[in-house]
Formats: C-alpha cells, structure tokens, sequence
C-alpha cells in the first residue's frame, strides 16, 4: 500500500495536561480511519496538528509528497459579505489558485505563462470548476448561490464548506465531526458519496452508523495512547472489549504485585545497592501500571425520577408559521406518561419550534398547550448553558443538587454523579474554561439531569458528545422512569432510545410512525421504490399512448397522402414509432436519476451529456417522422 501520512512518535499536552505520549501511526492509501476517544483526549487537537494548524512538543509528522489533502474542520468560519459562490471561490486550493493565476494572465496578455497555465488548468480540470461546485451545492440542496454566507445556518455552513473540499479532489479527506448540523437525508448522503469514492479518509465522529459503514479501521485514544482496529465500529466494539479485560486483568495483577514490591522498598530502605536497582525500577513500572484508570465497564445508572401524574401535555389545534414558511397548522397530539419520542427531519421543517413551544419560549400563532401539574422539565437545548468559566466543575453541578436520590433508595453525591458521567475527580476540580468543548456539553448534560426531571426534552444532545459518553446517556434514557422527547440526527443514538417517531416532512406535514429509525428508513425506502414504479408505469402508458396515436396520424396521413410511401419510407416511419417513445422514456428515467442525489460527480456529467445527445436525436427524429407522415 501507498503511504499517504505517517505520524511517529507524537507528544502534545497543555501545560500539565498531557494529551498524548509517542503515538506512532501510518494512513495509507484506500484507508479509511475512523477516530475514537472520549471528549478532552485530544480528537480534534491531534487533526489540528496533522492539517498544520497547531503545533506539538516532539515527533513528527510527514505527509507523502504532492498529495491532495482535504480538511473540513468542526465548525467551518467564512468571511461575511461573501455570496455562496464566492466562498466556494476563497478557498486554498491548487485548482483555485491556478484559475486565479490564469485570469491574472490574461488580464497581464503575459502569453508565456498563460501557455503554462492553460496546461495546468488542463491537468487540473479546472475550466469547468464552478459547474462542478454548482452540482455539488445542488447535491447539497443548496440552490441560491447568491445568498451571503452570514444568514445561513450553521448547518448549510458546513454543506458549503464539505462541498469546497469535495470539489478539490483530496487523495485524503479529513474530517472533523462531518455529521453535526447535518440533517438525516444530507448524512445519508454523504454516506453513500464517500462508499462510492476512493479517496482515503481519517474521521471524527460520533455518528456510529456513519463509523460502521464508512470506515474499515478504527483509531482510539486511550490513556494517551493509540490503538487500532482492523475493521468497522462493529468489529471495535467487540475487539475493545477483549484489550479492556485484558487490561483490568492486568492491572488487577499489576496491584497485588506492588504490594509485594512495597514491602520490599519498606524493609530494605539502607540495604538496597546496585544489584537491587532493577528491583526498584520495576517498582516504579509497576505504581505507574496500577494507577492506571481501570475500566468500570456498563454502569447502570437508575436516578430517581420525580413523580408524574397521567395528564402530561395536550397541544389542541396549534399553528405556526414564520412567513411563507408553515411550521404546524391545526396540529393536535395528546402525550402519554412514560412516552419516548424521537422528533426527525430535514433542517428548517420546525423540529426546535415545536420543542421551544413546549418549552414556552415560542408562543403558537393559534392554539393550546395544556402541559399537567406534576410536569417538571428537564431541558436540554442546542444552545447550551452559558458557564461561568471561572466555576470548578463540581460547584457547577452542586448549584443544582449535592446529592441525587436513586431508584432503590440510595443517593449518589454530586461527586459520585459526575464520574458516572467520565468526569473523574481531578477533572472535576478543574475550571470550566480548562475544559474542551464536548466537555462542557457533558457538563451541562450533567447539570439538566441533576435536577431529577421527570419529562426531559433534548435537542440535539448527540452533538459534540463522545461516545462512551452517548452509550452512558442511552443507558440512563433506557432506564428513565419518566417522558422524553429527543430532537436528533443520530440514527443510532433514535434506534436505541425511542419507541416511536414524530416525523416533520416540512410544510406543516406531520408523520406519527409507530417504530424507531431503521423501521422508519426500511419503510421509506419501500414506499419511494412503490411510487417509482408506479410513475415507471404511467409513463410506460402515456408512452404506449403516444405511440399508438403517431401510428394513427401515419396510418391517417397514408391514406390521405398523394402518394403512398415507398416501401424503404413506411419501414423508417414504423422504425421511428418504436425509437421515439423510447428516448423519451429513457430522457425521462435519467431525469429522476439526476435528480435524486445518488450520482457521482463523473456519472452526473456523463448523464448531463447523454441528455443533450437524446434532445438532439429527438428533435432529428420528429422532424424526419413529421417529413414521412405529410406524404
């Protein structure tokens, strides 16, 4: 295989704080690396300093040399005032540079170097860039290429800026965290455009169905270590559980033989010479083994929800619009205790309007919402709690409770709560502001469950979150003696948790669908294959129609014709019956092909090509029919 980067004993930390410690680890080509570890081990630092960004105490990092590397980063900034298209125009790479360059030359009539250029501007296939930018954005369901890059959503942001790096043609893809702000259908998408690719890739993410099925090896961080795993996230999960008992059981023996070595350093404090050192550095080997964290595997974690009575909110004929635009209109949905909820749907269908309508914060434009007396929310909104950063970690979450009660009667201190949630002691003693920002998301998390809620509303709470920390949050949803509601993109994250789906299909239309995720995406597949085929056969209808009366108006004109059709004549105008139907069918398949999102680059202009030969040869065709059926 060919070496695309190799990164050899690398060591970063923030002042005391070490991230990682001599990690060694190759990318090659046709890899495609997925990047685990909790949040704060230094996900995000480490594609920082492999992209140049940041910087490192020791090692190295080297890339093969000219190789196309793409970097989309966590949350893409652009520079206000630029229109869609000029953004996609402001970005670093070789193809637009030498555009830039070329147009410079022309501008200069400097025609020895606009020669070198038009070369390179072939090589680079750069005279159709803002074509291909323009079918990427499309892909993207970004259409108004004018508009200023500072009213768009974070989420079409970062479709912006995924398309500048798609354009670029990289060898190796980086990505941090492609799936945030990405709705279900634009996830999905890039799913299958990544399966069809070549291109290597080296990816953080929490989207665990995104990891199984786009990744063939896994990379975690660990204890400021590096492991990897020859397969997708199934295959992790399965192999981590292996080093993990294997590690427990290590450092189960690593303690029982450094209570033998202790007592030996005690005993012998003045007798200890030469021929004993190695004894002694064994000693230290074995303290810095036996400290290490021992995993502590599946907890369950039962907290005590507040009592709720059967009344848990009734929402009787509400409407809201913003505009033109129809968030819910007559809409009328009684909950029931114990309900569990995932909210789906594309970005701009409502799904937080109707959550902040809930909530209170966004009044309905007609309507009501009665919410039952025993209803203590619990919310967790996208926005976040804004932190004193000066606050410890634990007196963050002691504002709210020192103490939680359990399910069986016991209680857990605020302390106690904190490490369910991987905060371990020294971490909760920190400040806020020394904390990474999935950190202070898991805080927050910790602060809205603290208060024993027994409805809780989460709005995208799997962004930003680890992993670990995303299979803690599920245990205790599983576990939950109350309501939730869950606004996600997470399909895997849904498929766990809910027990069925509000689905917003945008222009006030709601689904109720009584499954989780996969059930909803199996049963949407089968009915858009359903109405495919039903339009494949009305077309094939209209077609045969069509056909039938060219034949009538040939078989008419025949016999009112002055002269009857040679022989060689009839036999090109029956010919011309069959093909003419037939590309009209075939023009009207690769129309919905097209349109459907599910072709490469290359297979879009080739389909783009086919069109125009197929308009060309029917408007050939129907004159040469026209010709035939006037004799």
């Amino acid at each position: 295989m060919v070496s695309f980067l190799q990164v050899e004993k690398l060591t970063k930390s923030f002042g005391d704080l070490v991230l990682f410690r001599d990690i060694t680890f190759g990318v090659f080509e046709g890899q495609r690396i997925g990047l685990i570890a909790k949040n704060g081990s230094g996900k995000t630092t480490l594609l920082n300093i492999i992209s140049g960004k940041e910087g490192y105490e020791s090692g190295n990092v080297v890339f093969r040399r000219d190789l196309k590397v793409g970097y989309l980063e966590q949350d893409p900034q652009f520079s206000p005032g630029l229109t869609v298209l000029e953004a996609c125009f402001k970005t670093d790479s070789e193809v637009v540079r030498t555009i830039a360059e070329y147009e410079k030359a022309i501008a200069d009539n400097d025609l020895e170097v606009l020669d070198e250029l038009m070369h390179k501007m072939d090589t680079l296939n750069a005279w159709d860039y803002e074509l291909r930018i323009k079918q990427i954005l499309s892909q993207l369901k970004i259409n108004n290429f004018d508009q200023k890059v500072e009213t768009l959503s974070g989420g079409q942001r970062k479709r912006i800026a995924l398309a500048n790096i798609l354009i670029s043609d990289p060898e190796l893809l980086i990505l941090d965290e492609p799936t945030n702000h990405l709705d279900l259908e634009m996830i999905e998408w890039l799913e299958g455009y990544l399966n069809r690719s070549r291109l290597a890739l080296l990816m953080v993410t929490h989207d665990r169905y995104f990891l199984d099925r786009v990744c063939n090896e896994i990379f975690e961080i660990d204890n400021k270590q590096i492991y990897s795993y020859k397969g997708n996230y199934s295959y992790f999960l399965e192999k981590r559980q292996e080093r993990v008992e294997s590690m427990n059981t290590e450092i189960e023996r690593a303690n029982n033989l450094l209570k033998t070595e202790l007592e030996w350093m005690r005993r012998q404090p003045q007798a200890r010479g030469t021929k004993a050192k190695y004894r002694i550095d064994a000693f230290y080997e074995l303290e810095d083994k036996a400290k290490r964290e021992k995993d502590r595997g599946n907890v369950k974690l039962n907290v005590k929800a507040s009592y709720i009575g059967s009344k848990i909110f009734e929402a009787e004929n509400i409407s809201k619009s913003f505009g033109d635009l129809k968030i819910l209109e007559d809409f009328s949905y009684i909950f029931a205790r114990y309900e569990k909820m995932g909210i789906v749907g594309n970005n701009g269908t409502g799904k937080s309007t109707f959550i902040k309508m809930l909530m209170g914060e966004v009044a309905p434009d007609t309507g009501t919402i009665d919410i039952g007396e025993t209803v203590k929310f619990g919310y967790y909104s996208q926005e976040g709690l804004k932190f004193d950063e000066q606050m410890k970690v634990i007196d963050v979450v002691r504002e709210i409770a020192e103490e939680v009660s359990l399910g069986d009667g016991s209680r857990l201190t605020a302390s106690q709560f904190l490490q369910y949630f991987l905060f371990t002691p020294e971490t909760q003693h920190n400040f806020v502001y020394k904390l990474s920002g999935g950190e202070k998301r898991r805080l927050y998390l910790c602060r809205v469950l603290m208060s024993c809620p027994n409805f809780l509303v989460l709005d995208e709470p799997t962004n930003d979150l680890d992993i670990v920390t995303l299979n803690v949050l599920e245990d205790y949803l599983k576990n939950f003696k109350g309501c939730v509601i869950v606004v996600s993109h997470d399909r895997y994250f849904m498929d766990k948790v809910v027990d069925h789906l509000m689905v917003f299909n945008g222009n006030a239309k709601l689904k109720d669908f009584p499954g989780n995720y996969s059930d909803y995406r199996e049963w949407k597949e089968f009915k858009e294959l359903e109405e495919k085929n039903n339009e494949k056969a009305i077309k094939a209808k209209e077609a045969a129609k069509q056909s039938q009366k060219n034949q009538d108006i040939s078989n008419s004109a025949n016999q009112n014709s002055k002269r009857k059709l040679s022989f060689k004549e009839k036999k090109e105008l029956d010919e011309l019956n069959e093909i003419i139907p037939l590309l009209e069918q075939e023009k009207a398949d690769i129309e919905i092909l097209m349109s459907s999102g599910s072709l490469s680059n290359d297979e879009l202009l080739l389909k783009s090509a086919r069109i125009s030969q197929i308009i060309e040869e029917l408007e050939e065709k129907e004159m040469r029919w026209l010709e035939l059926s006037d004799i």
